[in-house]
């Protein structure tokens, strides 16, 4: 019979087994501070925090003290901390920043100037104003920094790019990539324009946006469309967008958090061949597939069911540790940025 445990309870018994083991045979961990404990922080990246190997969660900063106290006690962490500065303080070398991105620039900036590595939410700030100067920081202070876009360390995403840069497909034509989800607006921040920054591109555009840079490289943005299709609030509910990129090809996505059921994919389109995802984007319980047609050769398809988020945090945890540069950069998070602004003043006419 399965007995369900709290992952504070987890962390705790591998605390106590830890604890067993001589000092000379233990590895050096990368000890983290997480600010920020919404809901994400408290349901992904805490638990996918405490799985990664290398890597302890020492302190949690919340502006609720009360929100601060519950989330460590859940967790066993030891510390907690309701200002900024006294958390920045604890014995950590990276923190992770979840806030409301209307907090990230501030946060970054400080953590950096103490000294600490930052992995930070996307997008990375509500202007590339912000970003860049965030970007100049870290570089300053020689600490790095990352920005949470989780679909690069997919194994379907790499063997995508993989066969994209050996050409297996001919030259690309084209990519198209939907990312849809159903968000009520409510007293969420990614409601409050001044908060947010945007709606949906903002929030899940820029995950698109960076998973195309990352298959095929730099873009020039030529078109979007702002809209509330749905919902009326202060931020758009639809936004679709057409770019093309430098090597050549185009790149076309559409995002909305007015959606319930869709059918959320990317297809690649070359002049040889055709890449399909499925299930890939803002599903939670399918296996994400990967289906191939070459020229010439029978259709083949992969599967692979993987934690995207938590390799995330172990690739960025040892880049941290080996005083490497992350797979995602803060640099990345502030082209990122750059496109969303230029799309967003290139807005078609409604």
């Amino acid at each position: 019979m399965y007995i369900f445990r709290p992952y504070n309870y987890i962390s705790k018994e591998i605390t106590m087994l830890k604890e067993m083991i001589p000092m000379r045979n233990r590895i050096r961990k990368l000890r983290w501070g997480v600010a920020g404990l919404g809901r994400f922080s408290e349901q992904s990246i805490i638990p996918a925090l405490i799985k990664v190997r290398r890597a302890k969660i020492i302190s949690v900063y919340s502006g609720t003290p009360e929100r601060a106290r519950y989330i460590s006690e859940k967790a066993g962490i030891h510390e907690h901390f309701s200002d900024y500065t006294s958390f920045l303080q604890s014995p950590i070398d990276a923190v992770y920043i979840g806030s409301a991105n209307h907090h990230h620039f501030n946060q970054v900036i400080q953590a950096a100037e103490a000294g600490k590595h930052v992995f930070c939410d996307k997008p990375l700030a509500l202007t590339s104003a912000e970003a860049a100067q965030m970007v100049e920081t870290c570089k300053k202070n020689n600490v790095f920094l990352a920005v949470n876009y989780v679909y690069r360390f997919h194994p379907l995403v790499k063997k995508a790019k993989e066969l994209i840069a050996n050409q297996t497909i001919g030259s690309v034509i084209s990519m198209d990539a939907h990312f849809n989800m159903h968000a009520v607006p409510d007293t969420n921040f990614r409601f409050t324009k001044e908060m947010s920054g945007g709606g949906a591109m903002r929030d899940l555009g820029t995950h698109i946006i960076d998973l195309f840079r990352y298959l095929h490289g730099e873009m020039l943005p030529l078109f979007g469309c702002f809209d509330n299709v749905i919902y009326k609030s202060e931020v758009e509910d639809f936004a679709s967008a057409m770019l093309r990129f430098e090597q050549g090809g185009y790149a076309y996505l559409n995002v909305s958090t007015n959606a319930s059921k869709a059918f959320n994919r990317v297809e690649i389109i070359g002049s040889r061949g055709t890449i399909l995802i499925e299930n890939l984007i803002s599903q939670k319980n399918a296996i994400p597939k990967m289906s191939i047609q070459i020229e010439g050769e029978a259709r083949k398809a992969f599967r692979k069911r993987t934690n995207k988020l938590q390799n995330a945090c172990k690739s960025i945890t040892l880049s941290f540790l080996n005083n490497e540069e992350p797979l995602v950069t803060g640099l990345d998070g502030l082209i990122n940025m750059q496109l969303m602004e230029a799309l967003e003043q290139h807005v078609s006419q409604k």
